[in-house]
């Protein structure tokens, strides 16, 4: 406990208590904040006597700060460091009650720029949570005898250590059975309990079956700007790092993993390759209920349904005629107001 309390004593360092949707968490009272700034102006300003307590009650199995060190300054001489480990050296050069030779339980975090960097390796994140759980890869103080992961204390090991249980779990919900205790509660969670609807607004409560689609009603109702990530390569935009990763391979490494048996067609996606198929087999399992035809790909058939329903989607901005078809207005364009359009 000495070297936090002498960091919170002898620097501008102060803690987080976690991150949702509407901020940044306070150690000390319910607020958040929206910017790791504004929190740590208001735990100085509010909570100073009580920072040296942040981890009061908590056992050895529990204990993990997560520290935010932008700026960090050291109170006794004002010299500025960058390095939480090299700040903890510079104040045992000052005599302060520093051990260097225990584990360390302290996750740093800086947040200097637009980005959420690990102060350790610089790898980029766009979201708190998946940042802080990639710091368990550096603060390997309980080290997973199965797969090798590490973990900064015994409880974030031993919730980790459910996926390698193996056994027999019976949801209380109905007959399924499962092999580990993580998949039965995935599946009471999912199917039972919050019925698919998964992800919280942390703003108005509203659930969401999918985090994606939480996250376009935050920045529709909520006016909150979704962190995005920029591919260094093109400039595109990704509001996930997995869907960066995927543009990455697909479009710049032009990674192709699924191959044709039948031609020399390649895809980097199976379902692109199951799509191509069809041309090979000419399988069309979606029919049309008012008229018969049948199509080998669902979209194409939702598409045809628009005919039936005279879903006319497709509005010219120019004379207001619409269309149930893009390519349909497309030759609208083209023939009616060439003089207008530079190109379609």
């Amino acid at each position: 406990m000495d070297n936090i309390t002498t960091l919170f004593n002898h620097t501008n360092a102060t803690p987080i208590r976690s991150q949702k949707d509407i901020g940044y968490g306070c150690c000390f009272c319910k607020k958040f904040y929206l910017k790791p700034a504004e929190l740590k102006e208001h735990t100085r300003q509010t909570h100073q006597s009580e920072i040296p307590n942040v981890m009061r009650d908590k056992s050895l199995n529990d204990y993990h700060v997560k520290l935010d060190i932008t700026n960090l300054q050291c109170n006794e001489c004002k010299i500025k460091i960058d390095n939480l480990d090299d700040m903890m050296r510079h104040l045992k050069e000052h005599n302060l009650d520093i051990h260097l030779d225990i584990n360390n339980h302290i996750m740093p975090f800086n947040f200097e720029g637009d980005e959420l960097r690990c102060t350790i390796c610089k790898a980029e994140f766009n979201k708190f949570k998946k940042l802080a759980e990639h710091m368990n890869k550096h603060y390997r103080n309980r080290v997973c005898d199965v797969c090798g992961a590490g973990f900064i204390n015994e409880r974030s090991f031993q919730i980790h250590f459910q996926v390698h249980k193996k056994g027999v779990f019976t949801c209380k919900f109905c007959e399924k059975v499962f092999d580990t205790m993580g998949k039965k509660k995935s599946h009471e969670s999912s199917v039972h309990i919050h019925s698919q609807m998964l992800s919280k607004c942390g703003y108005c409560n509203k659930k969401f079956k999918t985090h994606r689609n939480k996250e376009k009603h935050i920045s529709s109702e909520h006016g909150v700007r979704l962190k995005e990530i920029k591919c260094k390569l093109c400039g595109k935009v990704y509001l996930t790092a997995n869907a960066l990763r995927v543009h990455t391979r697909r479009d710049h490494l032009k990674e192709r993993p699924f191959e044709c048996q039948l031609c020399d067609y390649t895809s980097y996606g199976s379902r692109c390759l199951k799509n191509h198929m069809l041309k090979h087999t000419g399988v069309r399992d979606f029919q049309c209920d008012v008229c018969l035809k049948s199509y080998a790909r669902k979209k194409t058939l939702r598409e045809h349904m628009r005919i039936h329903e005279d879903d006319r989607r497709f509005k010219c901005e120019h004379c207001g005629l619409a269309f149930i078809q893009n390519c349909s207005l497309k030759g609208h364009l083209r023939s009616k107001h060439r003089d207008l359009v530079s190109s379609v």
